[in-house]
């Protein structure tokens, strides 16, 4: 099934064009993208495994991916996220953490907490080979050991995750 994506200006507004996914994008066309980092009651962060065949394949990740036509930012992380790990939440449970504007694309970051344990995951396979919950200091090591991606920009927003760990009082 062909994937189409809402193309954006440089400044993030709508052109009424749409892509399709696996075409080079235009310069000066962008889409969107979604990442999800999930925390559970005791203050883990979920990490997902990429399938073998993708690009970064057996890297760790978030959950996350491009936005589709007609979606917004926060419509489409509940959609990535409720299709790689079988999470629903709700648009209003997630917090966006770090916006960045790429050459062809803008992501959005967000973070949520969870009642959430490994048996309650649906992985889908074509994207995602396993899951774990791991400490933050756990996280910071596997990114050191660089088999976290993002890779870069995991350090421009790694403090807002370790601040959204504190259990609210």
């Amino acid at each position: 099934m062909m994937e189409l994506w809402d193309v954006y200006d440089e400044g993030r507004k709508k052109t009424g064009k749409t892509h399709v996914r696996g075409v080079p994008m235009p310069e000066g066309d962008y889409h969107l993208i979604s990442d999800i980092w999930v925390v559970n009651e005791s203050g883990r962060v979920l990490i997902t495994r990429r399938h073998p065949k993708k690009t970064y394949g057996l890297m760790w990740e978030c959950s996350g991916g491009s936005v589709l036509a007609g979606e917004t930012s926060l419509q489409g992380a509940v959609r990535e996220l409720l299709e790689e790990t079988g999470l629903l939440v709700g648009e209003d449970e997630l917090k966006l953490i770090h916006t960045i504007q790429f050459k062809d694309r803008f992501v959005d970051t967000y973070i949520t907490r969870q009642k959430v344990a490994w048996k309650d995951l649906v992985l889908q396979p074509e994207e995602v080979v396993d899951a774990k919950f791991v400490t933050f200091q756990e996280l910071l090591d596997m990114w050191e050991e660089g088999i976290v991606v993002p890779k870069t920009r995991f350090l421009l927003y790694k403090d807002a995750i370790h601040a959204f760990l504190v259990p609210p009082s």
